[in-house]
């Protein structure tokens, strides 16, 4: 059973529907038997992600581009560029596309994201819907906007309820604006332009309202509401950033990924957390900004520490 289709959820267990791969510092006999099921996706020395059996199975099919030891697979020794690397990957999973290989590729976006071995040095890039079959780092935006309280009101968050007809977790609640981020695009620009496409919120009340919050990051493992099979691995990056929205200033969608916004209390967003209405990382985000708000706080969250852990979770793999 999906673990987002429970009803009264505490925070912990919003943060362990996303953050739900076994932590090797805090749970490590737990990681290690199940590290033992996957082979080492690596480049140069570097484990890049990790791969199901039925994707290493799919690879040995290719040994014109891959090459598989018992505990590790890499692309060809000749493809030894940036160009080589993506147009080799590009060539697996457009095959694996075309043969419905792998009914996660059914969502395919035409949307390019980037894999990273270090600061600055993005290896290759891949068709986004087939990142989680390497089990690859993907990167993203979130931002949470809102009314501050007055003397006369509480504070009000925007939330968003994304179109039924969404390829992932269609009809579920958001954060007022989010997107994955894509090659060559900064968090920054990624930001300004989903804020249009999403929110119609214009760039320059964009840039003046926004702050950068730091990051969440969290290592998730897909349930079926994503699309295709679930089990995936999906190790994540999230930008975050809050914006005060003014008063009068109403988000409207502008796409067809954004069904209606609400302003909500927090008192109702909690109640929504709490029955699962949220899409998991919208939900661990939300609680990021619960917390740097001081409405989740040590005195009325009895995990506090665990969950201010794991919302930045050390993941085992390079980063920009």
């Amino acid at each position: 059973m999906d673990a987002i289709k429970m009803a009264n959820l505490t925070n912990r267990d919003l943060i362990h529907n996303c953050d739900s791969f076994p932590n090797r510092v805090s749970q490590p006999v737990a990681y290690a038997e199940l590290l033992e099921s996957y082979v080492l996706f690596q480049h140069e020395g570097k484990t890049l992600g990790y791969l199901l059996p039925k994707v290493v199975e799919a690879l040995r099919e290719l040994p014109d581009d891959w090459h598989i030891t018992g505990s590790a697979a890499s692309l060809a020794s000749k493809h030894d560029t940036f160009e080589k690397r993506s147009e080799a990957l590009k060539r697996t999973v457009e095959k694996w596309r075309d043969e419905q290989r792998f009914a996660i590729l059914k969502g395919w976006r035409n949307e390019l994201y980037p894999c990273y071995a270090g600061p600055k040095n993005v290896v290759f890039v891949m068709e986004r819907s087939a990142c989680c079959l390497f089990g690859l780092v993907t990167y993203g935006i979130h931002m949470n906007g809102y009314i501050p309280a007055t003397d006369s009101a509480p504070l009000r968050m925007w939330v968003p309820r994304r179109s039924p007809h969404k390829q992932t977790y269609g009809g579920m609640l958001d954060n007022t604006v989010a997107g994955g981020i894509s090659y060559p695009m900064t968090p920054y620009d990624t930001l300004v332009k989903e804020a249009e496409e999403e929110a119609s919120l214009p760039a320059e009340l964009v840039k003046k309202n926004t702050k950068a919050a730091g990051v969440a990051t969290y290592f998730y493992i897909s349930c079926s509401k994503q699309g295709g099979e679930g089990g995936w691995l999906q190790p994540e990056v999230q930008y975050i950033y809050d914006m005060v929205i003014p008063e009068g200033t109403v988000p409207k969608p502008n796409d067809n990924e954004v069904e209606s916004f609400e302003l909500l209390t927090v008192e109702e967003v909690k109640k929504a957390l709490a029955a699962g209405e949220f899409k998991p990382n919208c939900a661990l985000v939300m609680i990021d900004f619960f917390v740097r708000h001081g409405i989740l706080t040590v005195d009325n969250e009895p995990n506090f520490i665990e969950i201010c852990a794991r919302l930045h979770r050390t993941l085992e793999f390079p980063l920009p």
